[in-house]
């Protein structure tokens, strides 16, 4: 009444029971006051009783998540996280750029932390995102994304993106994943213009990936050891090639074997090229790709790429009568095979057959794990059939028959 005066602002009747909002008080897990308003409507005094009551337990076992600072869009919380990211590869970089852009920025970026939930990330990564690695490649930025949320104050309490189902990749035909044999590599090799040939025969001999025998430099050659050294590679970035100092992984660091076949190729290279035994540091620009230093170069003395050299294969392998065209089950494109990099399946099933050991085979070409060895590139459907049919009838080892009784 003295703040409001009758004569100024009217006369009001007075009331004993309360018709406001009751406002819940506490102090964070910092000591700053919060609050929080609750209508009679909406349980007045009750309501904020078993708010304190909730909150206050959640700040002594510091599970205590203020809910503001959820309230902020995904796109805010991206510029955060982002930026707080560590050195990544130029294409690690990229793939995770492209992943927020296409997908997940569209979807999501005007929503707020707070109100993101499970099944509705579940319906969209299902429905929308098309393609089994294209969803695996999304979830993991996605579900990075929504953790630090979690970890960084709580700002939501939980990540429900952390268990969402993506599927399984879609399953190949024995055949549309089994390697040419060595044969049919030499095949090809005879349809091959004979510029390209030392290039197919090494990579057939060494099991190299194609960026690791593009970017092999003759310093990292020693064939008087009858070995190279992997220590670069040639990669991609948006359309432009750069020179990475480390290979796929850690263990793609390795001495590789050079068999007389692979020193011939190599010595037919040199001796048209003449390389310098240098190498330029990658720190200085990695675009510098100074194809001068390189073994293997397309054949106008610049670096050998992909497309250009697709436009040889392809012809190779038709040809040669190999060629079939095996559709893509995930994105239904049509795909050539064999392809180029089914020649280090080539290389993996030839020292399988040779005996050498799977550990010793992980080494020499660059696997973290064996068992991807031994369940993609050794995979041989009739061998397995064979061992079967001996196992079941070692008297005729083949084909089981049947007998009058």
């Amino acid at each position: 009444m003295e703040a409001y005066p009758p004569e100024k602002y009217g006369d009001r009747s007075r009331r004993r029971d309360c018709t406001g909002s009751w406002q819940a008080r506490y102090r964070d897990p910092d000591g700053r006051q919060k609050q929080k308003c609750f209508a009679i409507k909406d349980g007045g005094k009750k309501a904020a009783e078993a708010f304190l009551d909730e909150v206050r337990t959640r700040v002594r076992k510091r599970t205590y998540a203020d809910p503001k600072r959820g309230e902020i869009t995904v796109s805010q919380w991206w510029e955060l996280w982002w930026e707080a990211q560590p050195d990544r590869a130029v294409t690690t970089v990229n793939r995770k750029l492209s992943n927020w852009k296409t997908h997940i920025k569209p979807k999501w970026g005007n929503w707020r932390l707070c109100d993101l939930e499970y099944i509705e990330l579940q319906a969209w990564i299902t429905k929308e995102v098309k393609g089994y690695h294209t969803r695996k490649k999304v979830h993991e930025v996605l579900n990075s994304l929504l953790r630090a949320a979690v970890k960084d104050g709580r700002r939501i309490p939980f990540n429900p993106a952390a268990d969402l189902d993506i599927g399984e990749a879609p399953a190949k035909h024995p055949d549309d994943v089994r390697p040419p044999t060595r044969e049919q590599v030499a095949l090809i090799v005879e349809h091959l213009p004979m510029y390209y040939r030392p290039f197919v025969v090494f990579l057939e001999h060494t099991g190299m990936r194609w960026g690791e025998a593009t970017g092999l430099r003759w310093e990292h050659v020693d064939l008087d050891a009858n070995h190279l050294k992997v220590k670069e590679v040639l990669s991609e970035d948006d359309g432009r090639l750069f020179r990475k100092p480390a290979p796929k992984s850690v263990a793609g660091f390795r001495t590789v074997p050079v068999t007389p076949q692979a020193a011939d190729a190599v010595r037919t290279m040199v001796a048209r090229w003449r390389p310098p035994k240098s190498v330029t540091p990658i720190d200085e620009d990695p675009y510098v790709l100074v194809p001068g230093e390189l073994v293997f170069r397309g054949p106008q003395g610049g670096v050998l790429t992909r497309h250009n050299f697709r436009r040889v294969w392809v012809p190779a392998i038709q040809d040669a009568g190999l060629a079939r065209k095996v559709k893509n089950p995930e994105t239904g494109r049509m795909e050539w095979w064999p392809r180029v990099h089914d020649l280090r399946h080539v290389f993996a099933t030839w020292l399988k057959e040779a005996g050498v050991d799977e550990k010793d085979t992980q080494t020499v070409m660059g696997h973290e794990r064996g068992s991807k060895v031994t369940w993609i590139y050794q995979h041989s459907p009739e061998d397995v059939a064979a061992k079967v049919r001996a196992a079941m009838a070692p008297e005729t080892a083949g084909v089981r028959t049947l007998r009058a009784v």
